[in-house]
């Protein structure tokens, strides 16, 4: 390595690059930024996160195995302790999409973190013969195992951090929702059509009860990414650790990560499956299928306000046109329906690098991290917001919900067992023809008298869930 003013010149088996002096990456970084310019996407800081997790991790692990000097190894804990704080993040810089299996943003986290180890050390960046990014960050590590382990890592701090938090509030909020509006009886809907009556508030029951067994399903699946093939090195062999390196290193991120993460029993299977990440995206993705429902849902009973269903009223946090004055539209139930689509479309592109894996390794490890751990923080971030600026806010339409609940021919489905399924049918259509209602109608024929008709017909009645 040789320094000049702005630049220090660093070399790899390819030959020399300038690198600027102000940089914590090196010339493996500075080829990956050469080769791939292609999205302008750089690694999600949860990524990051978790890929520094596990350096800080293995130094640990290697510093207590006497693998490297522990002057080396308390350089790296600090160094990787400060990433995690929040410094240097604006060093890792290589796109997205790049070299199969991730060694161009492993390279870069190496690299990022060997520069700041040496200069806690009172050195000078790049002089590799003190701390390398190879045999130092990375001792007993290869991209093969580190990178699936960050994926692993990385679903798990996106789920702590985005979607199980924002995943209760809304169930949270749903649940008081369904408390303010148990009593409000509207019309329910099947094919578009009208169908017997429904509790505005066991609707918003309903889909609490939704995204309830969304969570649990995703915890469930969540708990694969707990098993870790860290430390089966290339192939899985574990060739270049420390025997004792691969239980060590998963007894060093439990702890770290307060969770019961534990080693493989079989690393190589741990490191060539993509199965754990293909399930946990796909429970995300289920997630994304019923609340993109949920939205539409909302944007339809909000649908109007003079022609539409009008049922509900969402809040208006912004004005809807640029032509139309006095409009509003449902945006955050529009919004979360298009990041519930970006959602299915990662977890499509995850399934189909899932499979794409050759032998003892899976090249497109990089857009799986990617989509999985983005997918999961859109919908953390997506309910959130829903939450706070749609759910929270929302009112009904007492008397528009009524109207419709008594003028439904629907109701006539409470007649069948007192005058027959014929009779019914006949009363329906009748309604139907001449806009005479139901009651009206039952009570000319004389096929009820007044009282058991207005007990058959109690919409209170009819909308509660039976058997509750």
């Amino acid at each position: 390595m040789t320094e000049h003013t702005d630049v220090r010149i660093e070399t790899d088996s390819m030959g020399d690059r300038p690198i600027p002096n102000t940089a914590y990456y090196g010339i493996q970084t500075q080829r990956a930024t050469e080769n791939f310019p292609i999205s302008g996407l750089k690694p999600l800081s949860t990524y990051v996160d978790a890929c520094v997790l596990i350096k800080k991790a293995t130094a640990i692990a290697n510093g207590k195995l006497d693998c490297i000097p522990q002057d080396i190894s308390h350089a790296i804990i600090q160094a990787a302790d400060e990433v995690l704080e929040g410094q240097l993040r604006d060093q890792f810089v290589v796109d997205v999409y790049q070299a199969g299996a991730g060694t161009s943003h492993h390279m870069n986290v190496n690299e990022v973190l060997a520069n700041r180890a040496l200069e806690l050390l009172g050195d000078t960046k790049g002089n590799y013969k003190r701390v390398s990014p190879n045999d130092h960050v990375n001792y007993g590590q290869s991209t093969n195992d580190v990178i699936p382990t960050a994926i692993r890592i990385g679903g798990l701090l996106a789920l702590d951090r985005a979607l199980y938090p924002a995943l209760e509030a809304a169930i949270a909020t749903l649940n008081a929702k369904a408390d303010d509006f148990q009593d409000v009886v509207k019309s329910g809907r099947t094919h578009l059509q009208d169908a017997v009556p429904v509790r505005v508030g066991e609707g918003f029951r309903a889909w609490s009860y939704i995204l309830m067994d969304h969570r649990d399903r995703i915890r469930r699946a969540a708990d694969y990414l707990m098993i870790l093939g860290l430390g089966g090195s290339a192939t899985g062999t574990g060739l270049n650790t420390h025997p004792q390196y691969r239980h060590r290193v998963a007894d060093v991120l439990a702890e770290l990560m307060d969770k019961p993460i534990m080693a493989a029993a079989h690393p190589m299977a741990a490191m060539q499956s993509m199965a754990s990440f293909v399930a946990v995206s796909g429970t995300v993705r289920n997630l994304a299928q019923d609340l993109a429902k949920i939205s539409h849902d909302l944007r339809l009973l909000d649908s109007g306000p003079k022609t539409g269903f009008k049922e509900l009223q969402l809040p208006a946090v912004q004005p809807g046109s640029s032509i139309m004055p006095g409009k509003y539209n449902p945006v955050m139930a529009e919004m979360t329906s298009m990041v519930c689509f970006q959602v299915m479309g990662y977890d499509s592109a995850i399934a189909l690098c899932g499979q794409a894996g050759q032998l003892e390794l899976n090249v497109m490890m990089p857009l799986i991290a990617y989509n999985l751990i983005h997918s999961i923080e859109l919908m953390g971030n997506t309910i959130a917001a829903l939450t706070e600026k749609c759910l929270a806010g929302i009112t009904v339409n007492r008397d528009r919900c009524l109207a419709y609940a008594e003028g439904s021919l629907a109701l006539v489905t409470a007649l069948n067992t007192h005058i027959g399924y014929l009779n019914a049918a006949a009363v329906a259509k009748e309604s139907l023809e001449t806009g005479k209602s139901l009651r009206e109608l039952v009570l000319e024929k004389g096929l009820m008298d007044k009282a058991t008709l207005a007990s058959v017909l109690d919409l209170e009645k009819m909308s509660k869930i039976q058997g509750t």
